[in-house]
């Protein structure tokens, strides 16, 4: 098909339609939590554990992406998107309901389960039913997707902390997952021949088993024991060799979890090594600048949303752009451009945590943002291209799964900087003055992981298929 039949008014028009609510779920939950966590910590408690609700959410969703793309490539795209809308649909209605911290970080790992199934097949269907040119055009409305609910996310997170209750901040999902699911059930229909499949539940509970005890490991050490004390030795040290017992596992395996093959080409490897930098770029300042405007200038939760905005505002600006640019510079010279972009955008960001300004921390996150648009798609796309049909969804699902085992573990290293940081000062509580340096420092460490992701996109090949 040609490019001028890429549109609302097209034959797959509809189909883009429910892919872009789809899209939506995943968008807005990206941003809208962020802006409450103050809100929520005031409420339910445990500052020292909020960054729990994200690794856990990221990490079920890493840990799953995998397996739903796996079953994606044998049953079809539709009935495991139909899955990931009804697990985030109850996750997002237990979120509003829990009474706890912990019970809250419990339930966000059901909508995490969900979330994994949901942004990944969104991507593989595009992927599927749209060719390399025509994806270029594509990535445009999907960044719209991202555009709208750069400002919808903050802003409902800070109109619901703010004005109403922070648990509006998941009811919200209700009407939103019933809709994705309706529109995806009466425009979405694929032809799939369905063949016997094995699920590969050792290699996914060793995966799980092994992350879990690493980003506890990380999260507590410091805080539950100290880092040198037999409970955090233990727990690296387990999950260190569950990693090994895991590849040894989907060597044997007949239809592994996570195909090594996935990670071994060059291209393969370096986009997912980039994916891993995007994730934890991206968490580490959706997870901290608010509570650092907050915390510091006491800025209102609507108004740092709207900081944070910069952020998701910049990145499907330029994602929308990106097919231009790789379509005729290529693949590599796009991430090369956009990680240098997220580079700066960070380094000035850092620069200033000290004396903190509303305007130089929105502009700081726009520029981060500008940068990711142009990294995240293209990698992505670049990986996708490289394979067939039949690898397509392992291939993507790999990728993502990159991405978000990259915030996971990201949110933890950095929640773990953060929090050494405040017990260490001088008050050893959580203040305005403590707050700033845990954030100042933690921005420090956004810039020096955005320079490891230069290094990954410097060993991009040249040549890539598509």
């Amino acid at each position: 098909m040609s490019t001028t039949e890429v549109g609302f008014r097209s034959a797959r028009g509809p189909i883009l339609i429910a892919l872009m609510l789809t899209t939506g779920l995943v968008a807005i939950d990206a941003t809208i939590l962020a802006t409450a966590v103050p809100t929520i910590v005031g409420d339910l408690g445990g500052f020292a554990q909020f960054p729990w609700l994200f690794s856990i959410y990221l990490l079920a969703q890493a840990v799953s992406v995998p397996v739903y793309a796996k079953l994606s490539d044998t049953l079809g795209r539709k009935p495991i998107v139909m899955i990931g809308i009804g697990l985030f649909l109850l996750g997002s209605v237990l979120c509003g309901l829990a009474w706890s911290m912990p019970a809250l970080i419990a339930f966000r790992a059901i909508q995490g389960l969900g979330a994994g199934a949901v942004q990944p097949m969104a991507i593989t269907i595009a992927g599927d039913i749209y060719t390399v040119v025509e994806r270029a055009k594509v990535q445009g409305y999907l960044a719209s997707v991202w555009a709208i609910s750069s400002v919808v996310g903050p802003s409902l997170g800070g109109i619901f902390s703010q004005f109403l209750s922070w648990r509006w901040i998941f009811f919200v999902n209700i009407p939103l997952c019933l809709i994705a699911a309706w529109m995806l059930q009466r425009t979405f229909h694929e032809t799939v021949t369905v063949r016997r499949h094995r699920v590969d539940y050792l290699g996914a509970i060793l995966l799980t088993s092994a992350l879990t005890l690493l980003i506890l490991a990380v999260l507590e050490g410091g805080q539950a024991w100290a880092w040198d004390s037999v409970p955090s030795i233990a727990a690296f040290s387990t999950g260190a060799v569950l990693l090994v017992l895991f590849g040894f596992a989907e060597r044997r395996a007949a239809e592994p979890v996570l195909p090594l093959w996935a990670f071994s080409r060059r291209l393969l490897l370096s986009t997912a090594l980039i994916s891993v930098g995007v994730g934890a770029i991206l968490i580490g300042l959706t997870s901290f600048v608010p509570t650092y405007l907050e915390g510091v200038l006491g800025t209102p939760p609507l108004v740092a949303g709207l900081a944070l905005a910069a952020l998701t505002v910049g990145w499907p600006i330029s994602a929308a752009l990106s097919g231009r640019f790789y379509l005729r510079i290529g693949f590599r010279n796009t991430a090369l451009i956009g990680v240098t972009i997220v580079l700066i955008g960070a380094l000035i960001l850092a620069g200033t945590a000290g004396t903190p300004l509303l305007g130089v921390t929105a502009l700081s996150c726009f520029v981060v943002g500008l940068g990711l648009g142009l990294v995240a798609t293209p990698t992505l796309i670049a990986a996708q291209s490289s394979v067939e049909w039949d690898e397509r969804g392992v291939v993507t699902g790999a990728n993502l799964f990159s991405r978000s085992i990259g915030s996971a573990v990201g949110v933890a290293i950095f929640g773990a900087v953060a929090n050494a940081i405040i017990g260490a000062s001088a008050s050893g509580v959580r203040d305005a003055a403590s707050v700033q340096a845990a954030s100042a420092a933690v921005f420090v460490a956004v810039a020096i992981t955005a320079a490891l992701t230069v290094v990954a996109a410097v060993s991009m090949p040249r040549r890539t298929a598509g």
